[in-house]
Protein backbone atom coordinates (compact mmCIF):
# COMPACT_ATOMS: atom_id res chain seq x y z
CA UNK A 1 0.00 0.00 0.00
CA UNK A 2 1.51 3.56 -1.12
CA UNK A 3 0.84 6.25 1.52
CA UNK A 4 1.27 9.86 1.48
CA UNK A 5 3.87 11.16 3.92
CA UNK A 6 4.68 14.76 5.98
CA UNK A 7 8.10 15.59 6.11
CA UNK A 8 9.42 18.37 7.78
CA UNK A 9 12.74 19.97 8.90
CA UNK A 10 12.72 18.08 12.35
CA UNK A 11 11.63 14.07 11.13
CA UNK A 12 14.06 14.83 8.03
CA UNK A 13 16.87 15.74 10.08
CA UNK A 14 15.93 12.95 12.76
CA UNK A 15 16.53 10.62 10.47
CA UNK A 16 19.50 12.38 8.50
CA UNK A 17 21.07 11.89 11.99
CA UNK A 18 20.98 8.02 11.90
CA UNK A 19 21.98 8.10 7.64
CA UNK A 20 18.21 7.52 6.45
CA UNK A 21 16.97 9.23 3.25
CA UNK A 22 13.33 10.19 3.54
CA UNK A 23 13.06 7.77 0.21
CA UNK A 24 14.69 4.89 2.45
CA UNK A 25 11.90 5.39 5.22
CA UNK A 26 9.56 5.55 3.08
CA UNK A 27 10.15 2.27 0.96
CA UNK A 28 10.23 0.38 3.92
CA UNK A 29 6.47 2.09 5.08
CA UNK A 30 5.38 1.23 1.76
CA UNK A 31 6.38 -2.27 1.65
CA UNK A 32 6.54 -3.62 5.08
CA UNK A 33 7.53 -7.11 5.62
CA UNK A 34 5.27 -10.17 7.16
CA UNK A 35 4.29 -9.41 10.31
CA UNK A 36 4.71 -5.41 10.05
CA UNK A 37 3.78 -3.31 11.04
CA UNK A 38 3.36 -3.61 14.88
CA UNK A 39 1.33 -1.25 16.91
CA UNK A 40 4.03 -0.17 20.10
CA UNK A 41 3.23 2.54 22.54
CA UNK A 42 1.17 5.61 22.21
CA UNK A 43 -0.33 5.02 18.94
CA UNK A 44 3.12 4.72 17.00
CA UNK A 45 3.73 1.85 14.39
CA UNK A 46 7.21 -0.12 13.60
CA UNK A 47 8.15 -1.91 10.88
CA UNK A 48 11.31 -3.57 9.51
CA UNK A 49 12.26 -4.39 6.34
CA UNK A 50 15.23 -4.20 3.49
CA UNK A 51 15.51 -1.71 1.09
CA UNK A 52 16.00 -2.45 -2.85
CA UNK A 53 19.66 -2.13 -2.39
CA UNK A 54 19.45 -4.48 0.99
CA UNK A 55 20.21 -2.44 3.68
CA UNK A 56 17.80 -3.50 7.00
CA UNK A 57 16.04 -0.74 8.28
CA UNK A 58 13.36 -0.09 10.97
CA UNK A 59 11.15 3.13 10.78
CA UNK A 60 8.27 4.08 13.66
CA UNK A 61 6.42 6.23 12.73
CA UNK A 62 2.46 7.49 13.47
CA UNK A 63 -0.74 9.24 11.30
CA UNK A 64 -0.92 12.73 11.50
CA UNK A 65 -3.22 13.08 10.46
CA UNK A 66 -5.36 10.14 9.86
CA UNK A 67 -4.11 9.10 6.49
CA UNK A 68 -0.82 10.42 6.10
CA UNK A 69 2.47 8.89 7.71
CA UNK A 70 4.87 10.96 10.19
CA UNK A 71 8.09 9.40 10.60
CA UNK A 72 9.69 9.78 13.66
CA UNK A 73 12.33 7.39 13.81
CA UNK A 74 14.51 4.94 11.17
CA UNK A 75 17.56 3.77 11.87
CA UNK A 76 19.90 0.57 10.98
CA UNK A 77 19.09 -2.50 12.47
CA UNK A 78 21.56 -4.23 14.84
CA UNK A 79 22.72 -7.38 13.99
CA UNK A 80 20.50 -9.24 16.12
CA UNK A 81 17.75 -7.35 15.25
CA UNK A 82 18.39 -8.83 11.34
CA UNK A 83 18.85 -12.49 12.95
CA UNK A 84 15.06 -11.64 14.23
CA UNK A 85 13.82 -10.19 11.40
CA UNK A 86 15.17 -12.87 9.09
CA UNK A 87 13.69 -15.45 11.60
CA UNK A 88 10.32 -14.09 12.20
CA UNK A 89 10.49 -13.62 8.10
CA UNK A 90 10.92 -17.45 7.52
CA UNK A 91 7.97 -18.52 10.00
CA UNK A 92 5.76 -15.91 8.20
CA UNK A 93 6.03 -17.52 4.28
Amino acid sequence: MRYDFRWNAWNLGHIAEHGVASHEAEYIVDHPSAGYPERIEDGKFRVRGQTPVGRYLQAIYIFDPQDVIYVIHARDLTDPEKRQWRKRRRKRQ
